[in-house]
């Protein structure tokens, strides 16, 4: 990328950090960042090829700013959401606003400068699987839990059940995206992530946050703290999971590679690293034994909580998410290398270093591992 000039909107955040670490390694690259917080990307913040906006989009004055850094831009990233389940059916109106109605004037001001955007959207646009609608003694195909993006449908469950907000918002903007194209030409690359971990990923509760994060972080937070990890309804919803190398390696080939990226819907994920929440759980326990060199971690107590007391009323959980990814690999030659293991390894050791090793706190509390691991 010789002379390559890009607008981020999120690039403080979890992918937007590991992305303008990528970047900024390369010679020519000039970065527009804008985001509320600017802790994970502390050590650009120096770099004279980055802009930092530690600005609120939905604003009169940033908006008038961004539209000039928008028509000098080569491309446009957009990783601002708000993407945490604990919040959808919690803060509904919220996360409505700052998925779909601040992102509108955005990706109006793309389409009229004729500006590739890419958006990262999410898995969950596919909201439940046609196999959660057929009985358990029914034949179940790939058609019906395998995730294609031109042919998948989007099935969103009801009204009242307001963890669909996030999805619902996510997939209006697809939608607007693809309007847009369709009606002006306006180039886009749709991104739909499926579960990238990695350092920096979420904050610890209690930590340097409050509230319910996501899986990786919640059952961090257990471990380190000498807390249960909790399955929510047991943990039998299904994952894969994506190492934060493996796709910013995707990200950095779409950018390489316009021609073959642009106008495209990129499932990015691993179907190799295929685990139930449960699995994930004792998993990880394991891998925090061998972090730690304290074999007590692998008998971590486990125990299952209902969704309802976990996320409160309104949530609805998706049974399974198995990407297919022939798209990414035929137009960009991707294909993810690590395993789950070396992905939790990796990961999990940045937390220990990060919350533990760096901390002055104690170490870890852990409860006596009795019959409620059984639960798991």
């Amino acid at each position: 990328m010789n002379e390559f000039n890009v607008v981020i909107l999120g690039c403080g955040g979890y992918i937007g950090s590991h992305l303008l670490d990528r970047l900024l390694a390369k010679d020519g690259v000039s970065v527009s960042g804008w985001d509320l917080e600017n802790r994970k990307i502390e050590q650009h913040l120096d770099d004279p090829r980055l802009r930092f906006h530690l600005a609120d989009l939905g604003s009169t004055q940033s908006l008038a700013e961004l539209e000039k850094e928008i028509d000098a831009a080569d491309a446009v990233i957009n990783l601002a959401a708000i993407c945490n389940p604990a919040e959808y059916n919690t803060e509904p109106l919220r996360v409505l606003k700052a998925n779909l109605f601040d992102l509108q004037p955005v990706i109006d001001l793309c389409a009229a400068a004729g500006k590739w955007i890419i958006h990262f959207s999410t898995s969950e646009v596919y909201g439940r699987t046609l196999s959660s609608y057929i009985p358990s003694d029914g034949e179940v195909r790939d058609d019906h839990f395998v995730l294609r993006e031109d042919s998948t449908p989007l099935i969103m469950g009801p009204v009242k059940n307001q963890r669909w907000t996030y999805a619902s918002a996510k997939q209006v903007v697809e939608r607007l995206i693809f309007a847009h194209h369709y009606e002006s030409g306006m180039p886009f690359t749709i991104v739909r992530p499926l579960n990238f971990f990695g350092p920096r990923m979420d904050y610890l509760p209690g930590h340097d946050g409050e509230g319910i994060p996501r899986v990786l972080a919640s059952f961090m937070s257990a471990l380190i703290d000498g807390k249960p990890m909790q399955l929510v309804d047991g943990g039998t919803a299904r994952r894969t999971i994506l190492s934060i190398d493996d796709a910013m390696d995707a990200v950095m080939l779409m950018l390489e590679r316009p021609e073959q990226a642009r106008n495209q819907i990129f499932n990015l994920g691993n179907p190799h690293n295929e685990v139930t929440i449960s699995e994930l759980a004792q998993t990880m326990r394991r891998v925090y034994a061998s972090i730690t060199g304290d074999p007590s971690f692998g008998r971590h107590p486990i125990v299952s909580v209902p969704a309802e007391d976990f996320y409160g009323p309104g949530y609805e959980d998706c049974d399974r998410r198995m990407p297919s990814i022939e798209n990414a690999r035929k137009q960009l030659d991707w294909s993810p290398t690590k395993s789950l293991e070396q992905t939790l390894l990796e990961t999990m050791a940045d937390y220990h270093a990060t919350y533990v090793c760096s901390s002055a706190a104690a170490p870890a509390r852990r409860p006596e591992a009795v019959g409620q691991a059984a639960r798991a």
